[in-house]
């Protein structure tokens, strides 16, 4: 790769990494809604195998997964805390951090709030490095 092309990208530091998938966030809460929480484990997951592929640490789509089933707002500290991790690790100020996890005390609404802040900053971090806008889940 060319250095024009990595700094375009956004991804000069880190251009062998693969990149996450930018997710629709509406689209997501719809399915979420729609399959009665069922589309919240696809999400984690698939979150989780992101994180954990991007980063070369972390816990995992698995993991994160186990522990949504049977602890959800365990994750939603863990996640939160790998997302500022990403950001850090580029030298850049993350936009969440573990204290968000917190949102979980707040029934449905919080959950809600910590998804949408989750899922932006996902979204800003992978587009900054070339990931294609989110279109879908």
């Amino acid at each position: 790769m060319s250095d024009a092309h990595l700094e375009s990208t956004g991804s000069a530091s880190q251009p062998d990494r693969p990149i996450g998938k930018a997710r629709s966030t509406g689209l997501t809460i719809l399915l979420v809604i729609v399959t009665f929480g069922i589309w919240s484990l696809f999400w984690v997951f698939w979150t989780g195998e992101d994180l954990k592929r991007y980063r070369g640490d972390g816990l995992g789509g698995v993991v994160h997964l186990v522990l949504w089933i049977f602890i959800s707002p365990v994750v939603m500290f863990l996640m939160a805390d790998e997302v500022a991790k990403l950001y850090q690790d580029v030298g850049e100020k993350p936009p969440i951090t573990a204290i968000w996890g917190l949102w979980f005390l707040l029934p449905l609404i919080g959950n809600i709030v910590w998804y949408v802040r989750m899922q932006s900053s996902l979204n800003d971090f992978w587009s900054a490095r070339g990931a294609p806008p989110a279109t879908g889940v």
